[in-house]
């Protein structure tokens, strides 16, 4: 774990850091739905009009999963990440389309050294990703665990 880019003393409250953008196919909303959401509005683009929609969109799971590789790209696999205890919240606020561009930040809450853990920092963060219209498409709170630097040469 030495040598990361990336420790807990990295993040403190209000550090924002950019995800890179991310453009979603309609190929790769089908693939995800196909194994993992398959309602019709995430499978076929008639069945999403017919729901209501403009045409085919991605599953809210799948925009997870999306984020996940974004935030992943823009500093998790750099840092001493120790992984997370989970979502606080997940808001799916506005359908992602085929061919949307997404982007987004995510921004440092709280952070905190753990009580019973020594050498291992709390992160909690906001994360927000975005269209190309600059629209929020979904919002969650998490928290997550990096080791310190002390932590790291232990």
């Amino acid at each position: 774990m030495k040598n990361k880019k990336w420790y807990f003393e990295d993040f403190p409250p209000g550090k924002r850091i950019d995800l890179p953008a991310r453009t979603v196919s309609a190929e790769e909303i089908v693939e995800f739905a196909s194994e993992f959401d398959p309602y019709p509005f995430h499978l076929d683009a008639e069945a999403a009009v017919e729901h209501g929609f403009d045409g085919l969109i991605a599953s809210g799971w799948h925009l997870c999963a999306i984020s996940m590789r974004m935030m992943c790209d823009a500093f998790i696999l750099e840092s001493s990440s120790q992984g997370s205890p989970g979502i606080e919240y997940c808001k799916w606020l506005k359908p992602v389309c085929a061919g949307d561009t997404l982007s987004g930040y995510c921004e440092v809450m709280d952070a905190r050294t753990s009580s019973s853990r020594p050498g291992l920092g709390i992160g909690t963060w906001m994360l927000v990703v975005e269209n190309q219209n600059g629209e929020k498409v979904m919002e969650n709170r998490y928290k997550s665990f990096f080791l310190t630097r002390e932590g790291a040469a232990a």
